[in-house]
C-alpha cells in the first residue's frame, strides 16, 4: 500500500497539506454513522450517557473514544500499519485518532489528561515485528495534545498467546498479570492508545492496573472498537 508523497493514502488525490497523509473528504467518510456508548464504545441510543450494559457492569476504564468500527477503508490501513510494516501512515492514523478525540471533547466534555501510555509487546513479539504500533500512534499525539508520554510506562513482562486467535474468556486468563506499572501514577488522569480493541480484555487489564495503582481515571483511545 505505497502511495507518493502528496497524494492521499485512500483515493489518491493529491493533498492539501502533504503531511496528513488522508485528504479531508476520505477522512470525513471515516467518521461512523451510528450512535455508541461513550464508555464501552458499542452500539447505542445515546453517545452522551452510558448504555444499559455499562449501567449494570461497567468496564473498569471510564471512556472510550474510536475514530470507526473495523471496516474499510479503516481496517485496511491499519492492517497495513500493523502487519506490513507501513509505519510511515503512523501519523496519518495518528491525526485521525486525535480529530475524533477532539470531536469527543467537544460533544461530551471528556477531561484532559495528564498522561499518555501505549500497550506495550513482549520483546520477543517487538522483536519480531521491529516496532509497536501503539507507541507509533502515541507520540504524534502527546506532540499534538502537549501531554507526558512515558513509551516504558507499562511492561509486558509474560509472553501471552496472540489475542485475536482466543475466544473471549480465554483473552481474559490470557492476561492474567501479564503486565507491570514502571512509574507512580497516583491521581494521574490516563490515556491508553491503542490501534484495535475488539472484546477489550487487554485495555481492561490494564486499565485494573492503573487504577489499583491510584489512577484518578483512565480513557481509552483507539482507531477502531469493534461492533
Amino acid at each position: 500500500m505505497l502511495t507518493v508523497p502528496g497524494l492521499c493514502w485512500l483515493c489518491r488525490m493529491p493533498l492539501a497539506l502533504s503531511h496528513w497523509g488522508i485528504c479531508s473528504v476520505c477522512t470525513y467518510a471515516l467518521t461512523p454513522r451510528i450512535t455508541v456508548c461513550p464508555q464501552c464504545g458499542l452500539s447505542a441510543v445515546s453517545q452522551i450517557v452510558p448504555c444499559g450494559r455499562c449501567l449494570q457492569k461497567p468496564p473498569p476504564w471510564n471512556a472510550l473514544v474510536a475514530v470507526n468500527d473495523y471496516v474499510p477503508p479503516l481496517s485496511r490501513l491499519i492492517h497495513a500499519f500493523k502487519f506490513a510494516r507501513q509505519t510511515t501512515l503512523a501519523s496519518s492514523l495518528a491525526r485521525v485518532l486525535l480529530l475524533a478525540l477532539l470531536a469527543a471533547r467537544r460533544s461530551r466534555a471528556l477531561p484532559r489528561v495528564d498522561l499518555i501510555v501505549n500497550v506495550p509487546l513482549h520483546r520477543r513479539r517487538h522483536w519480531r515485528r521491529g516496532y509497536n504500533q501503539s507507541d507509533l500512534l502515541c507520540r504524534p499525539l502527546a506532540y499534538w495534545l502537549n501531554c507526558r508520554y512515558v513509551p516504558s510506562a507499562i511492561k509486558r513482562v509474560r509472553a501471552t498467546a496472540i489475542q485475536h486467535q482466543l475466544s473471549a474468556s480465554l483473552r481474559k486468563r490470557n492476561l492474567k498479570k501479564a503486565f507491570h506499572l514502571e512509574l507512580p501514577v497516583k491521581g494521574l488522569h490516563i490515556a491508553i492508545v491503542d490501534d484495535v480493541v475488539t472484546t477489550g480484555s487487554t485495555i481492561a487489564e490494564l486499565s485494573r492496573l492503573l487504577l489499583q495503582s491510584g489512577a484518578a481515571s483512565v480513557q481509552v483511545w483507539c482507531l477502531c472498537r469493534t461492533l
